[in-house]
């Protein structure tokens, strides 16, 4: 299996390849894992990575209009996708820090600013370990797991208005927070499934094995 992680000089590109070399040794899994922004390595993977650190409008602009349509190309022919954190915010319609930035146009919704949680008088950045919600059998980004396992969270925005058929797992902070989504061969977490142990390997483990 070739694995591509995306290189678009954005963060947790190294730790997320090593994430999904572990993940495919626990499965069983014989993966050559690249980062790469290479057309040739793009448009013949067989599962595409796009890690997310930083601003929504940064990251955007780091993909630039070459890599987006590589990315167009690729999951349109059928490559399963997985976005991690500001890589599953950029699978939404568009994105609200620090301006307004299209993004894939994915899924449904949009990305701002978790005012409900402030509200609440909770801290942004929403940061560290909080149980997912989801029902299991459902998909399979969550076999092998149970509702209340932990993931790891780094981020002040959030995916708002969306699709309620796109939402594979929750997460309570404030208010619901989308935490996994899914629509075809493309999904995405919001937290870091790379720093989030065991229950991270196992959701990169079935998206290596995922098929839509």
């Amino acid at each position: 299996m070739r694995v591509v992680v995306i290189d678009y000089n954005g963060g947790n590109l190294a730790s997320a390849a090593q994430a999904a070399r572990k993940a495919a040794t626990r499965k069983g899994i014989e993966a050559n894992v690249v980062i790469s922004r290479d057309a040739d390595d793009i448009l013949t993977a067989d599962r595409l990575i796009l890690p997310g650190q930083g601003a929504f409008a940064d990251c955007a602009q780091g993909l630039g209009s070459e890599l987006r349509s590589m990315l167009e190309t690729a999951t349109a022919n059928g490559t399963p996708f997985l976005g991690i954190c500001v890589g599953m915010q950029l699978m939404s319609d568009y994105g609200l820090e620090h301006g307004r930035t299209e993004g894939l146009g994915w899924i449904s919704g949009n990305i701002r600013r978790m005012d409900e949680a402030a509200s609440a008088g909770l801290r942004l950045p929403h940061m560290g370990w909080n149980t997912l919600d989801f029902t299991p059998g459902a998909h399979l980004l969550t076999d092998g797991l149970t509702p209340g396992n932990h993931g790891y969270f780094v981020h002040s925005y959030a995916l708002h208005d969306g699709a309620e058929s796109d939402l594979v797992a929750t997460a309570q902070y404030g208010t619901q927070v989308p935490a996994i989504v899914a629509r075809g061969n493309r999904c995405g977490t919001q937290f870091h499934v790379e720093k989030s142990q065991d229950v991270g390997l196992t959701i990169l483990g079935n998206f290596l094995r995922w098929t839509s």
